[in-house]
């Protein structure tokens, strides 16, 4: 019988998924035959990706092992950095969301965030008071701007990035443009550049490569996700290395049981085949983690929701929305695939001092440190929805750096690509999302 948990010893992170088998959970666990029949209909899968890794036709497989591109992603990040009080980072969707989860190594966006070098901020989503503020509150004189589009034609983007320098021309520093925007976007095509490239180029901006042949959600691994990575102080090698050590047992020709992104969607197809588990809830034990639930959403959601297909990612952190959501997973509708991801952090963080607790009511608190609560608390949620029927993996983190978090990225993004390939779907387009965009436009030059 295949092996049903994480088998590689190599990796930073340990998956298991004996918790959704119904010998383990009960009658509303997977059965072992659908889940052996799911790890062989992935195997198509995986000799798909070792055939595009050898052909060179899956970009995303090459980039663990580039180095050609980071001598002159430093360079731009200096220039960035260079008598710089604020960076903006400009970009939407996969533009942004893998950078965010990158920065949250640092705390970034959490309420423990203490600002070391610049202030760096993702304008994510557009919002136009969020956009009013945030230039009215920082010295423009020393702001700097990060634009990230693949297309170089994203609308929000565009019209943050022509605000942004409306804001600098105004404030009188128009003739220093050039030292306050660096772009990150697709190269000329038979000798046209595409909008942002042509408006970098007219301006004098720095610009970087967005590799023509990887997807916005798939880019965090390359200098989309590792520029910022680089002015924040992190490692940038090491969140590849991390990434390698994922993809080379598919690259070895290693069985889908033994490959933990393969074991992941045949779980995934399985559950929802068998158990109509249309919902995917990843829950986190671990604010720096936050920003990685929304990358994975995006991934996963815009990969695989296509033909009428997919399942719907939900993200939760704990231990809070244990208060806000564990109720409804636990009393409510059994369609869902639970994914739990513990750190360790027992015996770390502030210390309760036992002569202050007591009180009854404090005395289990007594010298215990606020991780051994997460701790507890998380095993305790993986327990509880395992025993009330309710199919959950966990991964467990054995440090939260830049090496795991490369791993989880490649993981996932390769868990998505041989689901994608199981369900008989392109897992690396979006044509829903167009028409949308072309009625936003329409709406917009109506308002003239």
């Amino acid at each position: 019988m295949p092996q049903t948990s994480q088998t590689q010893t190599n990796l930073p992170y340990e998956q298991n998924v004996e918790t959704c088998f119904d010998d383990r959970i009960g009658k509303d666990g997977l059965s072992r035959a659908a889940y052996d029949k799911a790890l062989k209909a992935a195997e198509p899968a995986l000799a798909w990706l070792r055939e595009a890794y050898e052909k060179k036709t899956l970009a995303l497989l090459r980039v663990p092992e580039r180095k050609d591109d980071l001598a002159v992603l430093r360079d731009v990040a200096a220039k960035l950095l260079d008598n710089t009080t604020d960076l903006f980072v400009l970009g939407t969707g996969g533009s942004s969301l893998g950078a965010q989860a990158i920065a949250q190594l640092t705390s970034w966006g959490t309420q423990a965030h203490v600002q070391k070098g610049p202030r760096v901020f993702f304008l994510d989503n557009l919002d136009a008071q969020t956009m009013q503020a945030a230039l009215s509150a920082s010295d423009l004189k020393t702001t700097r701007f990060l634009v990230v589009s693949k297309s170089g034609g994203t609308v929000e983007t565009s019209i943050q990035t022509l605000a942004a320098m409306s804001a600098i021309e105004k404030a009188g520093g128009g003739k220093y443009m050039k030292h306050h925007f660096a772009v990150l976007t697709e190269p000329a095509k038979d000798g046209k550049p595409n909008a942002l490239r042509a408006l970098a180029e007219k301006y004098g901006f720095a610009t970087l490569e967005h590799d023509t042949g990887v997807g916005g959600r798939y880019s965090v691994l390359t200098n989309v996700g590792l520029l910022p990575a680089d002015i924040l102080g992190l490692d940038i090698e090491a969140f590849r290395a991390g990434a390698k050590d994922v993809l080379a047992p598919v690259l070895a020709g290693k069985p889908a049981g033994e490959v933990a992104p393969a074991i992941g969607a045949a779980l995934s197809m399985a559950l929802q085949a068998e158990k109509g588990a249309n919902m995917t809830v990843f829950m986190a034990y671990a604010d720096r983690l936050e920003r990685f639930l929304a990358w994975h959403a995006q991934l996963w959601g815009e990969s695989l929701g296509k033909e009428g297909k997919g399942t719907t990612p939900v993200r939760a952190v704990g231990p809070v929305d244990q208060h806000s959501q564990l109720q409804l997973y636990l009393g409510g509708p059994k369609d869902k695939m639970y994914t739990v991801f513990m750190t360790e952090t027992a015996g770390e963080g502030p210390v309760v001092a036992p002569e202050l607790a007591t009180d009854p009511a404090f005395a289990s608190l007594a010298g215990h440190h606020i991780g051994d609560l997460v701790d507890a608390e998380a095993r305790a949620t993986v327990d509880t929805l395992a025993k009330n029927g309710r199919p959950v993996r966990t991964f467990k983190l054995k440090k939260l750096n830049e090496r795991t978090l490369g791993a989880l990225f490649m993981h996932f993004m390769l868990e998505t690509i041989i689901a994608g390939k199981m369900l008989g779907i392109d897992p690396f387009d979006q044509p829903a999302v167009e028409e949308g965009k072309i009625l936003a436009k329409k709406y917009l030059a109506e308002m003239k």
